[in-house]
């Protein structure tokens, strides 16, 4: 996978958590945010904290992996 290939999921989904990313690219999590670090760098992708909005319950009993989310900023 290439940068282009994350940029253009991202972009269609516009909310992803690191997770679904890991499931649909089939990559280590830790490799996935080198690389989404590159977008945030480019100021085209922020990291936004999880909070009860995400799954409607503020229990924090998800595995942080889950629920580690990054939103787009372009449209």
């Amino acid at each position: 996978m290439i940068l282009s290939d994350l940029r253009d999921y991202l972009k269609q989904r516009q909310r992803v958590t690191l997770n679904d990313l890991v499931i649909h690219f089939s990559m280590d999590a830790d490799a996935l945010r080198g690389m989404l670090g590159k977008w945030i760098s480019k100021g085209k992708l922020k990291k936004i904290s999880p909070d009860s909005a995400v799954c409607g319950t503020s229990c924090c009993k998800c595995d942080p992996a889950l629920t580690e989310l990054y939103e787009w900023l372009e449209k």
